[in-house]
């Protein structure tokens, strides 16, 4: 039989032991430390706390909205799945529409993806904004907001690929419209990391 490590608790501890060795944490706030640290769990990669950006408020802002039961809008399934439901601390909703049924009329109203399309259905206002698979879901989120759409608590962006995700999180970092966020710069990106973003500050606001 093969040997390797089977102890959870055990396997836990050693991987975010070694996540925190092997990253460059120190030019990070102390609020933002253990968000990137679960990213970085999440992505294997240690070397993404260079490429984040984000605003100061954004742990702050987005624990209090989930205190007082802000409902979380996800862009994707993967993203809506990945959540720690026994992390948000007022049972929070999570909402995802990109699967509703009158998400494919819009998008082909409105010739762009199913993904863009489901963002003309969210209620933005209040709510903590997470995309972690579409760059046209950002830049779709951006004109909403632009068009005057109710400010979102905070946005996780961490839309992946090779077309528009570098110059969606460009975007939201070089004029994040006055709602408090969280990016990573780039191609790199994925449910997976806006998931593990949003538990971090969930986990810390149940804390």
């Amino acid at each position: 039989m093969l040997t390797y490590l089977k102890d959870p608790q055990a396997i836990y501890d050693a991987s975010f032991a070694t996540v925190r060795a092997e990253s460059d944490l120190e030019t990070l706030p102390a609020a933002l430390e253990n968000v990137a640290v679960r990213m970085i769990h999440a992505c294997g990669m240690t070397d993404i706390a260079g490429d984040l950006r984000f605003d100061t408020e954004i742990t702050a802002k987005a624990s209090a909205a989930l205190k007082s039961g802000a409902s979380i809008i996800a862009d994707c399934e993967a993203v809506a799945a990945a959540i720690t439901r026994d992390f948000l601390p007022a049972h929070n909703e999570i909402i995802c529409m990109l699967n509703d049924a009158r998400t494919p009329g819009l998008a082909k109203e409105h010739d762009t993806t199913r993904s863009a399309a489901a963002v003309r259905l969210w209620d933005t206002d209040g709510a903590i904004i997470i995309i972690g698979n579409a760059p046209t879901a950002l830049f779709a989120l951006l004109d909403l907001l632009d068009e005057g759409a109710g400010k979102p608590a905070a946005i996780i962006a961490t839309p992946v690929g090779f077309v528009g995700a570098a110059e969606s999180k460009q975007e939201l970092t070089s004029n994040p419209r006055g709602v408090p966020f969280i990016t990573l710069l780039g191609r790199r990106g994925g449910s997976a990391m806006a998931a593990a973003a949003l538990n971090a500050i969930a986990l810390g606001a149940k804390s």
